[in-house]
């Protein structure tokens, strides 16, 4: 009987020579490695240890992919500013694509070289595909923070990462692997943002504001209207409607025109002005600075001044920023399309969708407590327009809500009336009423 080490494949794997530092037994050389990403059509790469306290969130994130994950690249592929600067969206659309679908290759082909050497290595994706039917957090890895501690830049007011050389023109990529480095990376030691706020006054729907405080729901809602949410939002008004007149009333063809264009050849952003008009960066930052108001009138005011439609949530923040500060732009209200399929998502969730400008004169402190296939217990605590949630009951509670679990996921989702839950007790409640009518005013969907 043949032997298994004299089969053709075995001897060909026991005659490579080793590769330039196995990541098994020695660390990889970090310059070596550098290049080889370059060489894959990288712009810039940094290299972080799985250990690294930054990553401390979702370590558990990463070894779930790659169990013996020990080493991440982090590395950016430059975008061209003008297109993405351009008011024509379908013009920065095509940008971003063909940027992402680099991001693509150059993940494909670094991940390919290492594993001509025998180092494990995967490359998740920067956006979609996603893990959508996930409840919660849907992509597999958090890019951002990674690049930040790998040295590839610093975190804007507009929660991009901002390269010291390409300013925030760039999109991310990731890979694992189960590599050892000889030197890593580690965050710069300045940060490039130049607190110029230019991104607060071009985003149309008030996401960013000036203290640096950011409105996911608002970004969400509209920027990302394409895309899960807002496209559920658009198949249920499908569904709703009695027939195409009726549809029609609630959906202009232009809209439909886009939906189908996002189903075709790709979701559009509607609006992604915070990165378009952002000057930090030293292939970015001369432009603005050697003329201020010329920067302003050809970048900033052509996005402002634009006539387009706003995506937003009734009874929003960003609604009221919309109709104060861009009057020529149209409102349309919708909804974002986003439902909690557990309790443990609707407690995270919170912080991400408070409008703090609705809680403007609400100081309360809520205690939940959920019963059933779900059981927790938080505290929410809402004062001077600011939101925590922690677990358990903390302080003395203004206002106590217990719900069966289930009921309360179907009450959210629209499923379920809350008065017959409230008749049969499965929602109960103590203290004025009034204060889980504010609640529910800070939370719009």
């Amino acid at each position: 009987m043949k032997k298994l080490e004299d089969h053709p494949s075995v001897r060909q794997h026991l005659a490579k020579l080793p590769p330039p530092g196995n990541a098994r037994e020695t660390a990889l050389d970090a310059a070596w490695l550098r290049g080889l990403c370059l060489e894959a059509g990288a712009d810039d790469v940094g290299f972080v240890a799985v250990d690294r306290p930054e990553l401390d969130g979702q370590r558990h994130e990463i070894r779930e992919l790659l169990p013996d994950a020990g080493l991440l690249i982090s590395f950016v592929c430059r975008m061209n500013r003008e297109p993405v600067r351009s008011a024509a969206r379908s013009v920065a659309n095509a940008e971003f694509y063909h940027v992402h679908d680099r991001i693509a290759h150059v993940g494909h082909e670094i991940v390919a070289r290492l594993e001509e050497l025998d180092i494990k290595a995967v490359n998740p994706p920067m956006g979609f595909p996603m893990e959508v039917a996930r409840d919660g957090k849907q992509w597999v890895i958090s890019h951002k923070p990674i690049a930040v501690a790998a040295g590839l830049g610093q975190m804007g007011i507009h929660r991009n990462v901002i390269h010291p050389k390409f300013g925030n023109f760039i999109l991310l990529g990731t890979i694992v692997t189960d590599a050892r480095i000889s030197e890593e990376s580690r965050p710069i030691d300045y940060n490039p943002c130049l607190e110029c706020k230019l991104c607060v006054a071009a985003c149309p729907v008030g996401a960013i504001e000036l203290d640096g405080h950011f409105n996911f729901s608002a970004c969400y809602t509209h920027n990302y209207r394409e895309f899960s949410g807002g496209f559920t939002n658009w198949i249920e008004t499908i569904a709703d409607s009695k027939n195409a007149k009726a549809y029609r009333a609630k959906v202009e063809d232009a809209e439909t025109a886009s939906m189908w264009q996002s189903l075709s050849f790709g979701a559009n952003y509607k609006a992604a002005y915070c990165m378009a008009v952002c000057p930090a960066g030293e292939d970015v930052i001369g432009a603005f600075w050697n003329n201020r108001k010329q920067f302003l009138e050809d970048i900033v005011k052509p996005l402002q001044n634009k006539k387009e439609t706003i995506y937003v949530v009734p009874g929003s923040d960003a609604e009221q920023h919309v109709i104060r500060r861009f009057p020529h732009k149209r409102v349309k209200r919708v909804s974002n399309g986003l439902r909690t399929k557990s309790i443990r998502s609707f407690l995270r969730m919170l912080p991400l969708f408070f409008q703090r400008h609705q809680a403007k004169d609400l100081n309360a402190t809520y205690h939940f407590t959920f019963t059933g296939l779900e059981e927790a217990k938080a505290t929410v605590v809402i004062r001077q327009q600011t939101i925590t949630v922690t677990a358990g009951h903390t302080g003395q509670a203004d206002f106590e809500l217990t719900a069966d679990s289930g009921t309360w996921i179907r009450v959210l989702g629209k499923t379920e009336h809350p008065l017959p839950a409230m008749l049969l007790r499965k929602i109960r409640t103590k203290g004025p009423l009034k204060l889980l009518t504010a609640f529910r005013k800070c939370f719009p969907s």
